[in-house]
């Protein structure tokens, strides 16, 4: 069965930092495509980052670069979020997103995690 469990959502003030996590099981995590997507209420949901299997390349969204960093732990099927320098429009609940199989033909999602910036 294929799971994919978010962590590490929370309440930070604006300027401060936070690090999700995203633990994998069920599917050959090595040969997956992983994603961070975020969506606020009334809104699509939205790409944050994707990294290819080997973690060799890393792309991000406009509205992130230079702020947000995505890494892989193929040895732990993990996938990290470290998020600096929050804004409150980076409010949204994040979700963990997987594409694997022959070709990426299947695709999961985690349960998401709330993260909210605010003084």
């Amino acid at each position: 069965q294929v799971q994919l469990v978010e962590s590490g959502g929370g309440l930070v003030q604006p300027g401060g930092s936070l690090r999700l996590s995203c633990r994998a099981s069920g599917f050959t995590f090595s040969n997956s495509r992983m994603s961070w997507y975020r969506q606020v209420p009334g809104k699509e949901r939205e790409l944050v980052a994707v990294s290819t299997s080997t973690g060799g390349s890393t792309t991000y969204a406009d509205s992130v670069k230079g702020r947000f960093t995505m890494a892989r732990d193929n040895g732990k099927n993990t996938v990290y979020l470290e998020m600096n320098t929050l804004k409150p429009e980076d409010t949204a609940v994040y979700y963990c997103n997987a594409r694997y199989g022959y070709r990426g033909l299947y695709n999961s999602w985690g349960q998401g995690t709330q993260v909210t910036v605010s003084s």
